[in-house]
């Protein structure tokens, strides 16, 4: 049932709250139990300041489907845009166990978690999102500054190392600064004190 929910997911994305409640409505015509489609419709009603009718479809869909990570993730959502960021980040994790490798959950946790200063918890967020996608410079320099932000000096510059490591003058899509860049993050990231 995963496919269902990407129309509504698409409008809403777009901001396109009208039609989204119309592709969920029609899904929920046919299988009206359905968890996910039930949580982003009520994530849409929340951003068409129907927010109370929206957070309550938000935990039937819940409900319905406690193992998604959809559900759990569209939770979060709502607790993020209350300013509620510990719940958030409690859904957010919730939605992990489910898919651990769901990428747009782990970047929102992570942004959260530096959002509360939870540098330890960031910088393994980081670590993870790295592993997923490692051929990602930002991915590298994410997690070389979220070591760096919770006082890992060592691992920062060993991260930045194994990235500058990994370069390869034959690489065409390299631009011939960024090694020079490179070089300057890490003169950075070992000269300036955490506070």
């Amino acid at each position: 049932h995963l496919f269902l929910t990407r129309p509504t997911q698409k409008f809403y994305e777009l901001k396109q709250y009208k039609k989204g409640i119309k592709a969920a409505d029609a899904i929920l015509k046919v299988f009206p139990d359905h968890g996910e489609t039930l949580a982003m419709k009520g994530l849409t009603l929340s951003c068409m300041d129907q927010k109370e009718e929206g957070v309550e479809l938000v935990r039937k869909g819940l409900r319905k489907d406690p193992r998604s990570n959809v559900c759990w993730h569209v939770y979060g959502l709502l607790y993020r845009a209350d300013h509620n960021y510990v719940e958030a980040i409690k859904c957010y994790r919730n939605a992990l166990r489910a898919d651990k490798e769901n990428l747009q959950v782990l970047r929102d946790l992570s942004f959260l978690q530096i959002q509360m200063r939870d540098t330890k918890g960031y910088a393994e967020t980081r670590r993870q999102i790295l592993a997923l996608r490692p051929s990602n410079k930002s991915h590298w320099l994410a997690y070389a500054a979220a070591c760096h932000m919770g006082g890992d000096m060592k691992t920062s510059t060993r991260v930045l190392q194994a990235y500058a490591d990994s370069l390869t003058d034959e690489d065409p899509t390299r631009a011939p600064y960024e090694r020079s860049e490179l070089i300057l993050c890490v003169f950075v990231f070992v000269c300036s004190p955490v506070h």
